[in-house]
């Protein structure tokens, strides 16, 4: 049972259950708007979209930490699981097997999810294994994958491609905001392996600094796309949405410990939960 427990931290499984809570609200609410809600949820198709991406996002969290150990035994030793609980060739192996695993479905709804589900494997794989210590670029991959959770819905789910993709883009703000925040919680692991982070280069007051310039753009865009489309049921969402983006923006300026960016990282994720939620009523 240790086992068990101990390998659904390592996938992150509350991080695939947002995940799974997005797509599915996605698929009622902005894709199925002319079917029933168990209509949409009992879609076969979306049913193996939503497995391929958990595959995928699990296959990544645990090839993450498997090149992580050192760091993390620095930054969060209590929850290191490769090496102490599950060895690491083992590790290796169901990683292995997540992705053959989603491929194989992913070729059965078509080229064009097959073909995001690779990007974002090879991606993760790179991230993983080099880009996570440069500054920006592992921030910006990981915001990117993260939205490629509602692009590859978009790319077969065409009707309301352009309502997903506006999501997809909330997605990828938030979680480049929220990477930036853990990039400052865990500077000292960082700083003692080599890493190359924004804040290691920059200092802690000047990526503060971009992060405020990315809270400020990334509300002013996404509503104002809201409002090219017409629709003023998001803009307001995104527009309501501005106000724990505030706090958030509070609470950054006053952090100097660790424990400070630890609460930020949870709140980001209270956002995108939030940010979710709005498709209720767009």
């Amino acid at each position: 049972m240790l086992l068990i427990q101990k390998f659904f931290e390592l996938i992150r499984w509350k991080n695939l259950l947002i995940i799974l809570l997005t797509q599915y609200m996605a698929r009622v609410f902005l894709v199925g708007k002319g079917n029933s809600i168990p209509e949409s949820v009992l879609d076969k198709n979306q049913f193996l979209i939503s497995l391929s991406t958990l595959l995928v996002a699990a296959a990544g969290y645990i090839i993450n930490d498997y090149f992580d150990i050192k760091i993390d035994q620095v930054n969060k030793p209590e929850e290191v699981v490769i090496g102490r609980f599950i060895r690491r060739r083992h590790a290796m192996l169901a990683h292995q097997i997540l992705n053959v695993s989603a491929a194989v479905i992913s070729f059965t709804l078509g080229w064009k999810v097959f073909a995001v589900n690779v990007i974002a494997m090879t991606m993760l794989w790179f991230y993983a294994s080099v880009f996570k210590k440069l500054p920006f670029i592992g921030n910006f991959m990981v915001a990117g994958l993260t939205g490629a959770a509602l692009v590859v819905m978009a790319v077969f789910y065409t009707e309301n491609d352009l309502l997903i993709n506006i999501y997809a883009l909330f997605a990828f703000g938030i979680t480049l905001i929220r990477e930036i925040i853990k990039d400052i919680e865990d500077i000292r692991g960082d700083k003692k392996y080599g890493s190359t982070t924004l804040p290691i280069i920059w200092g802690i007051r000047k990526t503060k600094f971009l992060l405020f310039l990315f809270m400020v753009g990334f509300v002013v865009s996404v509503a104002f796309m809201g409002i090219a489309l017409h629709n003023k049921k998001l803009s307001l969402s995104f527009l309501l949405l501005g106000i724990p983006f505030l706090y958030l923006a509070f609470r950054l300026y006053f952090a100097d410990r660790k424990k400070h960016f630890a609460q930020l990282s949870f709140w980001s994720k209270v956002i995108m939960i939030l940010g979710v939620g709005s498709m209720v009523f767009v």
